[in-house]
């Protein structure tokens, strides 16, 4: 077929994208497909040994402590989220004095570096000096706790830690909030709603498509959480908080054995398609288009 002047024009300036992405994009993971089937170690040649690092993942302790971590976490973490970020997004929504201010205070946590954010935090949770314990003996009579001392503390330190970075989901609640039309809520106050029930079969509905998209993307993020405890907890206390993608990291760049990191890592796709493919399916019978 020919390709005319404006499809050559068009075509040298995407030539650029199609270089970077076939390069850093689909030749890793094209590669890191092959490697998950052979014994790597980087400083040496790729030895083909078939489906040997899954099975080993099957006899992995390690690896089913942090896949366990990680599902805690996320079962957690991920609807904590949602409802947090939601429900600031409803309020902010409101028309109150300094609404815009608020809107800043709420999204500036969002901005913070991930290593910035992750050493302000492990200072926060301090258990001898740290400002929550301050606060939870000051307001509540709460005597110190060890939070990223002890296993239980150290996971749940984490998950609150998730609601402070919400401020893109809220953005994105906001913008969805201003998308329904007003004359649905004259109409469900005619009816006799109340603020809660204009909210349940008016807000929800429209917004359900934001809601879908803010799962899936919840999915991907909570499954791929790296940085934040890898700095603050390193894994520990007695690998209590050694997440999947920490595993895969150690094994790749600690442990130099990238053969069975890329086969944990093809195992954490499969998990995320999985996922995401179960919300998509549900998302056929709660999530409403308009229009559609």
């Amino acid at each position: 077929m020919k390709i005319g002047k404006e499809g050559r024009w068009a075509l040298l300036f995407i030539t650029p994208w199609i270089i970077g992405f076939a390069v850093f994009m689909a030749y890793p993971v094209v590669v890191s497909f092959f490697y998950s089937f052979c014994d790597y170690s980087v400083l040496s040649k790729p030895v083909w040994i078939g489906l040997g690092n899954y099975r080993d993942l099957l006899d992995d302790d390690v690896f089913w402590i942090s896949l366990r971590n990680t599902a805690v976490f996320a079962v957690f973490s991920l609807p904590l989220g949602i409802l947090f970020s939601l429900a600031l997004a409803a309020l902010l929504h409101l028309c109150v004095i300094g609404k815009a201010t608020f809107r800043a205070i709420f999204f500036l946590p969002s901005l913070l570096p991930i290593v910035a954010n992750a050493i302000i935090w492990l200072w926060i949770f301090n258990g001898e000096y740290g400002l929550f314990n301050y606060f939870l003996k000051g307001v509540f009579a709460i005597q110190p706790v060890n939070w990223l001392g002890a296993p239980n503390p150290a996971m749940a330190a984490l998950i609150i830690l998730g609601l402070w970075g919400v401020g893109y989901s809220i953005v994105i609640f906001l913008a969805a909030f201003q998308e329904v039309p007003t004359e649905l809520y004259e109409a469900a106050e005619l009816d006799g709603a109340s603020h809660f029930g204009k909210f349940r079969h008016v807000t929800i509905p429209l917004i359900s498509p934001v809601l879908y998209f803010q799962l899936v993307m919840g999915i991907i993020g909570v499954l791929q959480v790296f940085a934040t405890p890898y700095i603050m907890t390193g894994g520990g206390p007695a690998r209590s908080t050694l997440f999947y993608t920490m595993y895969l990291y150690d094994n790749a760049f600690r442990f130099l054995r990238m053969g069975y990191a890329c086969a944990l890592a093809w195992i954490l796709f499969i998990i995320i398609v999985t996922l995401t493919w179960a919300a998509t399916r549900l998302s056929s019978r709660y999530v409403h288009y308009q229009g559609g």
